[in-house]
């Protein structure tokens, strides 16, 4: 919690008309954020053997952050195997993301408010984004942070059910 209360409070460096700009891009790059690492983190979890939709589901959802994973394994009735998995699963997304953001930042344009929001979104890993846009540009942090920290909210959201719905509906 003290975690999150750091992140929040980052917040109020944010400069609200550079925060507009972001716009649909944010929105974006949120969906984008969701869906595409929880279709990685659930393919991993393919590739492992697991074959029941709660745990592809559980699994995946921590690919979007390590909270949403626990949530999700929580509300479906996960192992708790597989409920640390998806944590695990989290945790090396958001050191990944972490450690990689100040290797590629220069290439991606990440130097300004609008493109570390869009980043935030993308990565969705409040942990890993703030650490990596702090190596970066502490500046950017705030900006990062205000988008990855949604993902919590909509990973929690849709993860065990929208998402757990498809999942069971292509594995059945």
């Amino acid at each position: 919690m003290l975690r999150d209360f750091a992140i929040v409070a980052t917040a109020f460096e944010v400069d609200v008309i550079e925060a507009r700009k972001a716009g649909m891009l944010g929105v974006v790059a949120l969906a984008l954020g969701t869906i595409l690492p929880f279709i990685v983190g659930a393919a991993v979890a393919i590739a492992f053997g697991y074959t029941d939709a709660i745990s592809i589901t559980t699994i995946g959802a921590g690919a979007i952050t390590y909270i949403v994973g626990p949530v999700t394994g929580a509300a479906l009735g996960a192992d708790s195997t597989v409920v640390a998995m998806s944590i695990a699963t989290g945790v090396f997304k958001a050191v990944l993301v972490m450690v990689g953001t100040p290797l590629v930042a220069r290439f991606i344009g990440l130097d300004n408010p609008r493109s570390a929001m869009a980043f935030g979104g993308l990565m969705g890993t409040v942990s890993g984004v703030a650490g990596g846009l702090a190596a970066t540009d502490p500046k950017l942090v705030p900006y990062g942070a205000l988008t990855a920290t949604f993902h919590t909210g909509i990973g929690c959201l849709v993860g065990p059910s929208l998402l757990y719905l498809a999942v069971r509906a292509m594995v059945g």
